[in-house]
């Protein structure tokens, strides 16, 4: 019989074990990795199943072996193109160690968000990675009592079985402050994400205390709370520009409010960088191709994807133990044309050059 007839005709563990001359149960345990089978009867096995086109049943499996094969990933959103990036990240990863993925989208919605968790309970998922940057602890009571391995990012999901993902947001977002400062800047707002989501709370925070530590006071370091939308960027902007001293850069919470802040910019004819700075946060794939590309705090879905797999790795090798530490990501700044000196900085240089010119002529 051939491969292809065999796939016409719904070949199951039977048939494979009559063309084998095993028994089912040993195609099972081949199927299934257990080393227990001889390597001839194993080569032989393998043999019928290409022979007949042979596809095991994943759920017959998860049976069989008590592994699923299949880990859970829940994201907040589609839209926002960081995520995407992310699950693909993870899904390759995952992939390469022979696991499937079951992806959600929470969406925001809390009922969403139970009836994907209750999915992944019953197709018994080896471990979960819920990257959503919310507050949403609660929901995972499934899971853990399930005792179904999981890894969060910023909030402790307080399971036995599971371990946080650190963000290390304040160096990215010093480090552009800095950039900012270095170039002249000394009026800089902050568009940030919606109150009081940690994630959120601590962006904004690290952006005071980098503001503080460059000697800039409060109202030099505005910051305005909004959507992680384009239209939250298109708020803040709108904000900023029409508040009483305007500052002459904006650090956006996400790449999406920052690409909303660079509408606004066109359509008032205000140039990006000349007229004004603009920073995101995330450095998505867009940020290159934005007019002008635009500079951003890296936050590495490739980084997070490994982590998080990595965390379910020490997760699955320490059994009940409870006192897994945090694992750190890292975050970092990518410059690119979005940034400048200010235009007041420039005079400002203007008016040395000329004054040492004519000291010179003296």
């Amino acid at each position: 019989m051939s491969t292809q007839k065999g796939k016409r005709s719904g070949v199951d563990i039977i048939q494979v074990a009559r063309r084998a001359e095993v028994s089912p149960a040993t195609v099972s345990r081949v199927t299934n990795g257990r080393s227990t089978v001889a390597r001839h009867l194993a080569k032989r096995v393998w043999k019928a199943i290409e022979e007949l086109g042979y596809t095991p049943n994943p759920q017959a499996r998860a049976l069989v072996s008590g592994r699923s094969r299949v880990l859970g990933l829940l994201v907040s959103e589609i839209t926002n193109p960081f995520f995407p990036e992310l699950m693909q990240s993870f899904e390759d990863l995952a992939g390469a160690h022979d696991f499937e993925v079951m992806v959600g989208s929470t969406n925001y919605n809390l009922e969403r968000a139970r009836v994907f968790i209750r999915r992944l309970v019953q197709r018994r998922v080896e471990g979960v990675a819920v990257m959503t940057f919310r507050a949403e602890s609660h929901l995972l009571d499934e899971l853990i009592a399930h005792n179904i391995p999981l890894v969060t990012i910023d909030v402790s999901a307080d399971g036995a079985r599971s371990v946080v993902l650190e963000v290390d947001y304040a160096l990215g977002i010093d480090q552009a402050v800095q950039h900012l400062a270095l170039l002249g800047h000394r009026r800089i707002g902050f568009a940030s994400g919606p109150m009081p989501h940690l994630t959120n709370v601590r962006r904004r925070d690290a952006f005071v205390q980098s503001a503080h530590k460059i000697g800039l006071p409060s109202q030099s370091a505005p910051v305005f709370v909004g959507e992680h939308t384009f239209e939250g960027g298109t708020q803040a902007a709108l904000h900023f520009l029409d508040s009483k001293a305007p500052p002459t850069a904006i650090v956006c919470s996400n790449d999406m409010m920052a690409v909303g802040v660079l509408r606004v910019m066109s359509e008032r004819g205000i140039k990006v960088p000349r007229d004004m700075s603009v920073v995101g946060f995330d450095d998505i794939h867009l940020a290159e191709f934005v007019n002008p590309p635009l500079t951003s705090v890296r936050m590495s879905r490739q980084d997070l994807a490994q982590a998080a797999f990595r965390g379910l790795e020490k997760l699955w090798s320490a059994g009940d133990e409870k006192s897994l530490q945090p694992i750190r990501v890292g975050t970092s700044l990518v410059v690119r044309q979005s940034t400048d000196a200010p235009k007041e900085a420039l005079a400002a240089l203007g008016r040395r050059s000329r004054m040492q010119d004519k000291l010179a002529i003296r």
